[in-house]
């Protein structure tokens, strides 16, 4: 099978012919024997001759479809990232996290986050900052979030959510709270259940109403989220990022340079496929990528307890290879047998003794073994 390994290297080797022109690329995507790409600095006059090039070397390692993208924008000059970087380099955590590869020690907070005041961003916390990301919505990212952050407070960790899909808020509802936040000495009081401390934007909306703000306020609200809310003492802050690679993805990294990111996909192709642009964005934030979550990986029969993959198989570990991290996990497809009759009930949050509460019980574990508090 052709690896993005392989793809980048006979790329490099067609353009370092061309020594008369400043070219370079990025965006090397492999999947199903279809590879795309973006080349920059390449005259209209020599698009054609490199292209063809180009799709004879990498046919000759397997490639049915080459599809290259011409930017008109120069190279960037040597030493600052012409070429995509080599597998090694995007891999490393040391250069994923972070302040990697800068001297003087972590980069300096900017944007939204600079001058924020929280104890939960100081350094000293010991706080782990987790990114829950995905390429696009309907993927399951949330109910991730909501059941390994129930998960981890399961094994004993005090643990918070900020749900930072501010357009898109769903973490109160998932988890079955209905009350709403106290305000105590201006300071407000997030709402605790399973364990796990949560804030959301839900809480403070009438009727379902939707949000209407530009990208500017989205920033203001998640600093509010570090600014005005009583945290308490925390070893885990887990946040629901909305899909894509927006303006809370880039204030995420602004005010919490330091989070990690776990990527949410499912086992479809094209899922995946738009899934690794959340995984190039943490990697050009300098957030180590903990692990890839595999979520409808399959479906069940209650009849004769078959799996049944109604969504294909391979996404997520086509995503782990592209992005060099790990499958932490593949979550079936399903629904959490809970009843409203229960004292504690949400629509989203699995009992610890069932099948797919195991599985995150074992997520949690993994993600433990990442991170270190």
């Amino acid at each position: 099978m052709l690896t993005r390994e392989q793809a980048i290297e006979a790329v490099e080797s067609v353009t370092a012919q061309y020594t008369a022109e400043p070219i370079s690329f990025r965006d090397v995507m492999v999947r199903d024997r279809q590879v795309s790409l973006t080349v920059l600095g390449v005259s209209a006059a020599a698009q054609p001759a490199l292209e063809a090039s180009l799709r004879e070397a990498l046919a000759r390692l397997g490639a049915e479809t080459v599809h290259c993208r011409f930017r008109a924008e120069a190279a960037p000059a040597a030493g600052a990232g012409a070429a995509t970087p080599p597998p090694a380099a995007a891999a490393a955590p040391a250069a994923a996290s972070a302040g990697a590869g800068k001297a003087g020690g972590p980069a300096p907070v900017q944007g939204h986050g600079a001058g924020l005041a929280s104890p939960l961003l100081d350094p000293r916390s010991g706080v782990q900052f987790i990114a829950v990301a995905s390429g696009k919505g309907g993927v399951g990212k949330s109910t991730v979030t909501v059941n390994l952050a129930v998960a981890l407070a399961r094994k004993g960790k005090r643990v918070g959510i900020i749900d930072a899909d501010i357009y898109g808020f769903s973490v109160p509802d998932m988890m079955g709270i209905e009350e709403r936040p106290n305000v105590v000495n201006e300071r407000v009081i997030p709402i605790e259940k399973f364990g796990v401390k949560v804030m959301s934007m839900g809480f403070f909306v009438e009727d379902n109403s939707p949000i209407v703000w530009r990208g500017p306020m989205l920033g203001k609200m998640l600093r509010n989220f570090f600014q005005e809310i009583e945290w308490g003492e925390l070893d885990y802050v887990l946040l629901d990022l909305p899909p894509g690679t927006g303006d809370v993805a880039l204030d995420v990294h602004q005010i919490i340079p330091q989070s990690k990111e776990i990527i949410v996909t499912t086992p479809h192709a094209t899922a995946a496929f738009v899934a690794a642009r959340a995984g190039a964005m943490a990697i050009k934030t300098e957030h180590e990528i903990i692990g890839i979550v595999e979520n409808m990986s399959y479906y069940v029969s209650p009849s004769t307890g078959e799996k049944e993959y109604v969504f294909g198989r391979g996404g997520g570990a086509r995503l782990a290879e592209t992005l060099h991290a790990d499958l932490l996990a593949q979550i079936p497809l399903g629904a959490p047998d809970n009843h409203p009759s229960e004292h504690d009930f949400s629509p989203s949050v699995y009992k610890a003794e069932s099948d797919t509460g195991k599985l995150y019980l074992e997520l949690a574990e993994s993600v433990l073994s990442k991170c270190t508090v």
